[in-house]
């Protein structure tokens, strides 16, 4: 027979198992996977990696303490995009932090990781959640919602360049490049430029073709493809002397005229916040997808004068940055 002592003991001890594997549960290093589009070496992937780490350090998570970071970089390439999204997912994560590009793949390979995505145009147009307010499933994020923006580039070239008369676009195929490229032919006829399209794919070819013609211009739409060969697009705006407009900052300090688009860096760091919040027990599917809170309209002056261009008083007043 247990003796009554005993048996109170083996009770406290029996009690004790659930809060010790909490305890546990709580210690033990928490994995974290980024997939990035940008090359190892691209400053821009840098910096967004820079704000993240620090977004996680002021949420009381350190590398090497309470978290590891499986990071993957130049996922740009479809192959290597599938082949990223699969060994991330192998690896046993609490948490996926991704860029556009992966989405797809990461989707595919999971439904049950949590996936904190980072400047997705229209998650919910492209199925990746089911609501703004409500995700539904293992992704949340934090996007870039508003395809009217890209109306704003159209306009903002031609107060930069008013001869402009046509406007080559530099576009995707995917769903949110044909978001924007409706954006633009909606606005278009209101300013009075004649919008051509020009292959992503074959971005060389295309500008130099566009720019046998006359009065021309460049928009470059938001796309993974062209934040990639950002040089090499602004180098045949530049041989070509053609006045572009580019989606975001990352162009401007490499050469590009002026852009128009969300900040990005910030969202890195709150992206820092939902891992946090999902790392202590909350689901992606209750945390709602936030849009853009600030966009930044910037300059470079050297471009501009290398173009010949006068940048109109008001044009210049309204900037949030001119580069020298």
């Amino acid at each position: 027979m247990i003796q009554r002592r005993e048996f109170i003991a083996g009770l406290g001890g029996a009690a004790a198992w659930p809060l010790a594997a909490r305890a546990q549960q709580r210690d033990r290093v928490r994995r974290i996977g980024v997939l990035m589009v940008y090359p190892a070496d691209d400053p821009a992937g840098s910096a967004r990696i820079e704000a993240f780490h620090k977004g996680l350090q002021q949420a009381g998570w350190t590398e090497g303490r309470n978290i590891q970071i499986d990071l993957r970089w130049g996922a740009s390439d479809p192959d290597d995009i599938r082949k990223h999204a699969t060994d991330l997912v192998a690896l046993g994560l609490d948490v996926i932090v991704a860029m556009g590009t992966g989405l797809e793949a990461l989707g595919q390979a999971t439904t049950t990781v949590p996936i904190v995505f980072v400047l997705v145009i229209d998650p919910v147009g492209t199925g990746y959640v089911a609501s703004l307010a409500r995700p539904g499933g293992n992704m949340t994020g934090f996007a870039t919602l508003d395809y009217g923006f890209a109306g704003k580039w159209l306009e903002l070239l031609k107060q930069m360049a008013p001869n402009v008369r046509r406007a080559g676009v530099i576009k995707d195929t995917t769903f949110s490049g044909i978001g924007q490229w409706g954006a633009l032919q909606a606005a278009a006829p209101l300013i009075g430029v004649e919008l051509i399209p020009i292959d992503g794919a074959a971005v060389d070819r295309g500008i130099a073709a566009f720019a046998q013609g006359p009065n021309g211009g460049l928009l470059v739409a938001a796309s993974t493809q062209a934040v990639i060969h950002r040089k090499e697009i602004i180098a045949l705006a530049a041989q070509y002397r053609l006045p572009a407009v580019y989606p975001i900052r990352t162009f401007v300090p490499d050469g590009g005229l002026i852009s128009y688009g969300p900040e990005q860096i910030d969202p890195y760091r709150q992206a820092a916040r939902y891992v946090d919040r999902i790392l202590k027990g909350e689901k992606p599917a209750d945390l709602p997808v936030q849009a853009p809170t600030r966009y930044e309209f910037v300059i470079n002056l050297k471009t501009a004068k290398a173009l010949g261009l006068d940048i109109p008083a008001t044009v210049y007043a309204r900037a949030d940055e001119v580069i020298e």
